[in-house]
């Protein structure tokens, strides 16, 4: 019932997907009588536009070491006075648990009036924000923090207020007070749309956590999902496993075409008269799988690659059947139907009738592809016609190649990349990024920038804390993590949870305080908002003296739009509901916005506001790249999408239930490149356990972000109509409006609305367009 927010991922290929843990979420503060009020502060005015370029390329290109060090001006992280170290988040926690649990028994009591049944909404979102205010902050600090005493009080704050909210998502209580309301034709009737569909959340999360099963079958659902997270575990530390090497004979590099790693692995064998022992996912392995002209080690590199031993087989099938036994538990038919039930996917069968109309309508350029290649390998090794294409030739007769943009550009400098981003937000949204010194204690590395998110109309309207740079014990790859939710504050009625019976009011003045900042008056809108706040992680390359500014590469310029789309709808989708901000939405519909603005990267007209001295589009030269053989590497992904299908789907409970048998029928049965024997990739489907019946997500919204680019904004990326049209429709929705009626008014498609078997088969046959061009993304 009550979730935390969505951290969005860039996750390894062959698929980018967010990757996003749930827990409850609710940020407000209560103010019992005689507390301090809370201030609320007014946004800051926005300055001239030509002065934020410019500070921007100052602040990331030319960064000056690190916050403000004034000695008359400090605070905690995130500007919260009182985290200046680790025992205050600590005693944060112990305060948060205290006015969560006050909270939870107002709740509890609201039958006893209609007053507080109609309030009953608001408090359960104010009390999942009241958690999810540490537990968001906490899950930031124990990944970001390069300090292990604040990593370790993070791992306790966001562990035991997990253990309270997990008990608050079986409370029978809360559950039948949440009915009373829902059953209530006249309160569902006063209380708005928005508040609706939150509970309805509340309610579905309830439902599905056996909240209406005899107490016998609700202990076995609490320890079948304490074993599926075990499991979740195991597997996915096998997923990370290196795989055991791979002996190449020096022979079999003869004829190498890399002259770099090549020449030195082949004068190696030379000299060692051995042979050489090279590891699957190495450079020296994707090297030899790109340049070797024998085929010999290359399969044996593939099938090394993708091999498992029998415990990794068995304990992902004992995660996937547990999955199952806890389905029917609950009444649903398969984990897929449990998991769909509240997406816009809605059910498998949905999902299959996607997934099947994208497999059709994509073969014919998978044959295309294929049939190229055949040719290829029939060149080089003088065979009969069309030779079959294994698995382990792709690299070789279709090499992935450096992604690069569609127009010459001069050196893309973070600190330029991060003015384009500003200037294409003021052109679609009248919003653009403004840096602003960060306080002494307010960020937690001396890499970390601070962006106020500035509306035109309403000043500050969020925050964003960029940390950039690759360092030592910080997790790889990109991601977005909300921080802190939107959503209104001035109707909270906090009076009534009672906090002055708490027997001594300074065990909770600290979350209190931690509240008190979050609260903002915005002009031209009625109330008082918590504004959101978000970090984007990244790992680039830092800038030196001796190099000068970082330097992106088109991937990562690519990474950093992605990011920057969620960043835009965590600002934009400003709600009265913190459950339904910004990104809090349903999983097959959050990567839309982060997708759409990759396509803005095949506009020279976006493409030229890279340039400094120039505001406005100018021609460019077209520079396009497109990959032969993206094709195959989308269709490997619908294969894998569909085999997700199948792995949650009753069939698991099969006796005769095989993991590496379903995975090899249907490569064999719909697949374009035969399975190899001896091989069990589905080990190494770290997706199974993050994202179970939901992998199909990136394809959906591939789709559906494509067709917005071509149908919406193609021909006019920078228009204000537009970009306002989009805003109007999509974003500053958030969750809060179902996301089949948002995607037919932004495309006024009628015929998409019900969200049915029917629509799900129209997109399936909608062209996906690779967002830039880029090999091995997805």
């Amino acid at each position: 019932m009550l979730r935390t927010a969505i951290r969005n991922a860039r996750p390894e290929r062959p698929l980018r997907i967010p990757k996003i843990p749930t827990c409850l979420s609710a940020k407000h503060a209560s103010r019992p009588p005689g507390a301090r009020r809370s201030a609320v502060t007014q946004a800051a005015p926005t300055i001239p536009a030509s002065a934020d370029d410019r500070a921007l390329i100052t602040l990331f290109d030319q960064p000056k070491g690190g916050p403000s060090s004034s000695s008359w001006s400090h605070t905690g992280l995130f500007g919260h006075p009182s985290l200046t170290h680790p025992r205050a988040l600590i005693s944060l926690t112990n305060a948060t648990l205290l006015r969560a649990q006050k909270l939870t028994d107002r709740i509890l009591r609201a039958r006893e009036s209609r007053d507080e049944l109609l309030k009953v909404v608001k408090n359960l979102d104010r009390l999942s924000d009241l958690l999810c205010g540490v537990i968001d902050l906490s899950e930031l600090v124990r990944n970001a923090h390069p300090d292990r005493v604040w990593v370790d009080a993070a791992n306790h704050a966001y562990e035991a207020l997990c253990e309270f909210m997990n008990v608050l998502n079986t409370h029978v209580g809360l559950y039948e007070v949440l009915n009373a309301v829902l059953s209530d034709k006249d309160i569902m009737d006063t209380i708005g749309p928005e508040a609706i569909q939150t509970a309805l959340i509340f309610w579905r999360d309830f439902e599905k956590s056996a909240i209406d099963l005899p107490p016998e079958h609700r202990e076995r659902f609490v320890a079948l999902s304490t074993e599926i997270l075990v499991l979740g575990r195991e597997f996915q530390r096998g997923v990370v496993t290196p795989r055991p090497p791979v002996s190449i004979k020096p022979e079999e590099l003869s004829g190498l075409k890399d002259q770099g790693m090549g020449v030195r692995l082949k004068l190696q064998a030379r000299f060692t008269n051995r042979d050489l022992l090279v590891y699957p996912g190495s450079l020296q392995a994707q090297m030899i799988m790109r340049a070797a002209p024998d085929e010999e080690p290359r399969r044996k590199l593939y099938v090394a690659t993708n091999s498992s031993t029998s415990e990794q087989v068995e304990i992902l099938e004992t995660m996937l059947k547990k999955r199952a036994e806890l389905s029917q538990l609950v009444g649903s038919k398969s984990f897929a139907h449990l998991t769909l039930d509240d997406k816009m996917a809605k059910s498998p069968e949905n999902v299959n009738h996607f997934l099947n109309a994208l497999m059709d309508h994509t073969a014919p350029a998978v044959k295309g592809a294929l049939r190229s290649l055949s040719i290829r390998k029939q060149e080089h090794l003088n065979t009969p016609p069309f030779p079959i294409i294994q698995a382990w030739d792709r690299d070789f007769y279709c090499p992935p190649e450096p992604p690069a943009p569609p127009i010459s550009l001069p050196p893309l400098t973070l600190g330029t990349v991060f003015m384009a981003l500003s200037r294409l937000f003021r052109h679609l949204y009248g919003i653009s990024l403004r840096p602003v010194h960060a306080v002494s204690g307010e960020v937690w590395h001396t890499d970390v920038q601070k962006l106020e998110v500035v509306d035109e109309t309403q000043g500050v309207i969020g925050w964003i804390y960029a940390d950039l740079f690759a360092r030592k014990g910080k997790p790889g790859g990109a991601a977005h993590y909300t921080v802190r939710c939107s959503r209104r504050t001035d109707d909270d009625d906090d009076t009534g949870d009672h906090l002055e019976e708490v027997l001594d009011l300074q065990n909770i003045q600290e979350s209190i305080e931690f509240e008190a900042v979050k609260r903002h008056r915005l002009p031209r809108q009625e109330g008082v908002y918590q504004l959101p706040l978000v970090v984007l992680l990244c790992e680039f390359a830092r800038p030196t003296l001796t190099k000068g500014a970082t330097v992106l590469q088109w991937h990562e310029v690519n990474t950093l739009f992605h990011e920057m789309g969620h960043a835009m709808h965590s600002m934009i989708g400003r709600t009265e509901y913190q459950n339904v901000a910004g990104t809090r939405c349903a999983t097959d519909f959050v990567e839309l916005p982060s997708i759409l603005m990759e396509h803005f990267l095949n506009s020279p007209t976006v493409l030229s506001l890279f340039n400094p001295d120039s505001t406005s589009s100018s021609a460019r030269s077209p520079n396009h790249h497109i990959d032969p053989c993206h094709a195959i590497d989308t269709y490997q992904q619908i294969l894998l999408a569909a085999l997700d299908q199948i792995y949650h789907s009753p069939t698991v409970l099969d006796p005769n239930f095989d993991s590496t048998l379903e995975y090899a029928k249907l490569q064999n049965t719909r697949g374009m490149i035969p399975y190899v024997a001896g091989t069990s990739f589905q080990t190494q489907f770290g997706h199974l356990f993050g994202y179970g019946a939901t992998y199909y997500s990136y394809l959906l919204d591939r789709a559906i972000a494509s067709r917005v680019w071509g149908n919406v904004f193609s021909k006019d990326p920078l228009s204000r109509q537009l970009g306002e049209r989009y805003k109007d429709e999509i974003l500053r929705y958030g969750g809060g409006r179902d996301p089949w009626k948002m995607v037919s008014a932004i495309l006024s498609s009628p015929e998409l609305e019900s969200g049915d078997a029917h629509a799900m088969r129209i997109v399936g046959h909608w062209r996906i367009e690779d967002e830039v061009g880029l090999p091995g993304r997805h």
